[in-house]
């Protein structure tokens, strides 16, 4: 989990810095990682912020964005079967990209992966992940004018570094397109706000994948 750490780590200094600039502390921001423990879900919620969008369009563009944990836990329900609920939540809160891949890839190697390995690693990403951000924003504090030096490119900069982390092969090409593709055309034709238009995308996406994960 260490290499992939350093990832986290990086773009959640760039998000540090840019909550920063929406005026959260470093209270709020160690708060909000540890209880959603989303890296790009907060990332969408708090530019939907800074964009001016209203608390519910920024809370419901992060749970679209992060509908595929439904599929991400569900694939691996094995781990929760007949554990009390604190244990099945707190399993489904640390699980992620990162340690998910990393438990089927070892299972897939035939080694021992519970749920144990899922929590374990999961934790170790949120220390990672909680301790960057607040550095990030205490960065902030000593930079006199953040937006000077195109930190506002950090928040595209995150999210492209975590499709690419996301990004499976060729199975990922419809569901991405369909979601991608919905979210330009509804922005373009301005029939809906562009925080709505990334909610229904995300949802559009979801479908497709659930869908043919399904088939």
């Amino acid at each position: 989990m260490s290499p992939l750490a350093i990832g986290v780590a990086v773009y959640g200094l760039a998000f540090g810095l840019l909550a920063a600039q929406a005026g959260m502390s470093e209270l709020q921001v160690g708060a909000m990682g540890t209880l959603v423990f989303a890296g790009s879900s907060q990332i969408i919620a708090v530019e939907r912020l800074t964009a001016g969008a209203g608390a519910t369009a920024a809370i419901a563009a992060g749970l679209a964005l992060n509908l595929r944990l439904i599929l991400i836990t569900a694939s691996i329900r094995d781990l929760y079967r007949g554990l009390p609920w604190w244990r099945v939540a707190l399993g489904a809160h640390f699980a992620s990209d990162e340690n998910w891949a990393l438990l089927l890839a070892r299972r897939a190697e035939g080694r021992e992966a519970g749920y144990w390995y899922l929590v374990g690693a999961g934790a170790g990403l949120m220390v990672t992940w909680i301790s960057a951000s607040v550095a990030g924003v205490a960065l902030a504090a000593a930079i006199p004018e953040p937006r000077a030096l195109g930190m506002d490119f950090a928040f595209a900069a995150a999210f492209i570094a975590i499709m690419r982390s996301l990004w499976r092969g060729r199975a990922d090409l419809l569901p991405w397109s369909v979601s991608a593709c919905g979210v330009a055309a509804l922005v373009m034709t301005e029939t809906l706000a562009a925080s709505w238009a990334i909610i229904i995308g995300g949802l559009a996406g979801a479908a497709i994948a659930s869908i043919r994960a399904h088939d």
